[in-house]
């Protein structure tokens, strides 16, 4: 069933959207809020401090700073958190009173919770968004509240079942030019051609894959080692090691801090090797890249390796565990992916098989709806399919 836009059937209301001073949490919010002015809507963003660092995000929008807290164990951190969350809630409440808004919206973090907690006590409908397929501690605390828990992933972990029929599937908002990347045909590969990888450790890098990812390249057969192209993004503290040791290796990389040109990245790209951060799975799956992950150990509630489940379930990635990842173990799984161009392909249709690239869309249009007093959308059952190319195979090999 073709789904379409509610925008031109909704007269102009006023969101507010409420996020915790992470990228995570931040770049779903301003795809939302991006979508939502272009249908004509007001909204406005609450934040706190770090969150209105962000260089960038929401420059022509009104951003309102509230004292959020920490939330922890120890009775003196207990204490005084309850007393800024109180601080925060009544904030947001003279926020709501000058500026009504028909919904608010949160994407976890802590500036979420007396945003939230202020729109219940106004009877204000809220909607939340998760980005992980963890159910994050703050959105579990307010999901009693919401009309609606929008997810990113088909599976959700910590989430009680009482509140399972308000979940609506929309997937992460990402970037336009990230879906024009799947909706491109993939590089063409065969066993004499360059075999292009895309290294990247999220917004900050990774430690590990600067170490052990230029490696256990190095450990492939001559043969391989001069067909590799490398992209690899790293800690700065780690630049100048990574960049020498490519060079003695005699392997073609280019060695940089952040990315700023990702979509072009991943459209050259013929693999990719990379943590399992929520962003990054949206990016991969939108775009169609097969992918070597590495989830982050110390992520909280191991939530980076529920990230990967879906992707790697359906043949479009290969998980290894932090505590498996050696050169050896990354030399073994590059082997094994040049040796059959077809498989790799193959995990590049996977991959784009399970990716939501009208995200910022579905989750505007549900938002929409709760704004306007409607029920929920099933958004997840219908979204638009993504165009697939048949090949043989299974995936990425074990």
């Amino acid at each position: 069933m073709e789904r379409r836009s509610t925008a031109s059937l909704m007269p102009r209301m006023n969101f507010v959207l409420a996020a915790g001073g992470t990228g995570g949490h931040m770049v779903p919010a301003h795809a939302l809020a991006a979508e939502l002015l272009a249908r004509g809507h007001g909204v406005l963003v609450i934040t706190d401090a770090r969150g209105a660092k962000i260089p960038g995000l929401f420059d022509k929008i009104p951003v309102h700073v509230l004292p959020a807290g920490r939330l922890g164990r120890n009775p003196i951190t207990m204490f005084k958190t309850l007393l800024t969350v109180s601080r925060g809630r009544s904030e947001a409440r003279r926020i709501y009173r000058n500026h009504p808004p028909d919904a608010v919206v949160g994407f976890g973090g802590y500036a979420t919770f007396p945003a939230l907690l202020a729109a219940s006590a106004a009877r204000i409908p809220s909607i939340l968004h998760e980005q992980n397929a963890v159910l994050g501690r703050v959105n579990r605390m307010l999901a009693g509240r919401a009309r609606a828990i929008a997810t990113a992933f088909s599976q959700i972990d910590r989430l009680k079942p009482g509140n399972r029929d308000k979940v609506v599937l929309v997937g992460n908002p990402v970037r336009e030019e990230i879906v024009r990347v799947g909706e491109m045909p993939f590089p063409a590969f065969d066993d004499t051609s360059p075999l292009k990888i895309l290294v990247t450790g999220g917004s900050q890098g990774a430690t590990i894959l600067g170490r052990v990812v230029p490696t256990g390249l190095g450990m492939l057969e001559p043969s391989l080692r001069r067909r590799l192209q490398v992209v690899q993004q790293c800690r700065p503290e780690d630049i100048d090691t990574i960049r020498q040791t490519y060079a003695d290796l005699g392997i073609p990389a280019e060695v940089m801090t952040y990315i700023l040109d990702m979509p072009e990245k991943l459209a050259d790209a013929h693999l990719v090797i990379a943590r399992s951060g929520a962003s990054t799975i949206a990016e991969l799956t939108a775009a169609g890249r097969p992918a070597i992950l590495v989830p982050f150990a110390a992520a909280t509630e191991n939530h980076q390796t529920a990230n990967a489940r879906e992707i790697s379930n359906a043949g479009g990635a290969r998980t290894i565990p932090e505590a498996d990842f050696t050169p050896e173990a990354l030399a073994r799984q590059v082997e094994a992916v040049a040796g059959d161009g077809q498989a790799l392909a193959n995990a590049a249709s996977r991959s784009l098989s399970v990716g939501r690239p009208h995200a910022a869309r579905d989750l505007a249009d549900l938002v929409e709806r709760i704004g306007g007093g409607l029920s929920p959308l099933p958004v997840g059952p219908v979204l638009e399919p993504r165009p697939a190319v048949k090949f043989a195979g299974t995936g990425l090999p074990a």
